[in-house]
């Protein structure tokens, strides 16, 4: 047999018991998630910036960048909504090398998803209480919501995640904004189906249960570039590129106001 049972992870519940989330921090959390939804409808014209390092392994050195962070976010608040990135999974191209805190809370020890789950929650909830900015994190797993549900106030789907079909659906049932990435390709119907999944209803199954999602309007595309068939890194972020992501929405019903339909 090719795959071994290493150790039975503790469920959502009671990892949430060990690190619970104080009501103030909950608060916290409810007044953040409320005034980042406005961006995604239009009520607000602030931008949203989401902001931090590729991947975080370190608590010390994360929660004095989101404290420093939290400073320059006062200065701004009036145009801008500053979400920490504090990404605690990294995807990997060919599956090899450091996957994140969760896989490894020591980068200098063999991994250990029991602790991994433990330390990510922890570095959570002390950096909204320094901080007072709840986060955003990077779904690896789809079973990772689960876990950190009460914490986040943004989730991204990578560009190696996007269309599978767990992911999707499961974002379908988050209450947060969720941020579907073009493919390493840059095929921009990847992305659009994606994010008409997420913002649509559906019965699945997760963590042993048979569930049904509301469908999440909150659920939106991110170009993030791509790599040609050359290999050459190809971005995305350009005026005619952002033109053409607007018609590929139209086209596709992804965006508010319409019902959405299968993009081509």
């Amino acid at each position: 047999m090719g795959l071994h049972y290493i150790s039975e992870v503790p469920s959502a519940e009671e990892i949430k018991t060990l690190y619970p989330m104080s009501a103030e921090l909950l608060k916290i959390k409810e007044e953040r998630d409320a005034e980042i939804a406005k961006v995604f409808t239009g009520e607000s014209k602030k931008f949203l910036a989401i902001i931090g390092p590729c991947s975080a392994d370190n608590e010390e050195a994360v929660v004095d960048y989101t404290v420093r962070l939290a400073g320059i976010a006062e200065k701004v608040k009036d145009k801008l909504i500053i979400v920490p990135r504090i990404y605690t999974n990294k995807p990997r191209t060919n599956g090899s090398g450091y996957k994140g805190m969760l896989h490894q809370p020591n980068p200098e020890e063999k991994p250990n998803f029991i602790e991994g789950l433990k330390a990510i929650r922890k570095m959570h909830i002390d950096s909204i209480r320094e901080s007072g900015l709840t986060a955003a994190d990077e779904m690896l797993y789809s079973d990772n919501w689960n876990y950190m549900s009460d914490i986040l106030s943004y989730v991204a789907i990578g560009a190696r995640s996007v269309e599978n079909q767990s992911h999707r659906l499961t974002a379908s049932g988050i209450d947060v904004p969720v941020g579907m990435k073009n493919p390493t390709s840059g095929d921009y119907a990847v992305m659009m189906n994606s994010c008409i999944a997420g913002q649509s209803p559906h019965t699945f199954m997760t963590a042993g249960w048979e569930v049904k999602s509301d469908g999440n309007p909150l659920t939106h595309c991110i170009l993030r570039g791509s790599l040609n068939r050359y290999g050459v890194s190809m971005p995305n972020y350009h005026y005619e590129d952002l033109i053409s992501g607007v018609f590929h929405i139209e086209e596709s019903g992804c965006h508010r106001g319409r019902e959405p339909q299968q993009f081509r």
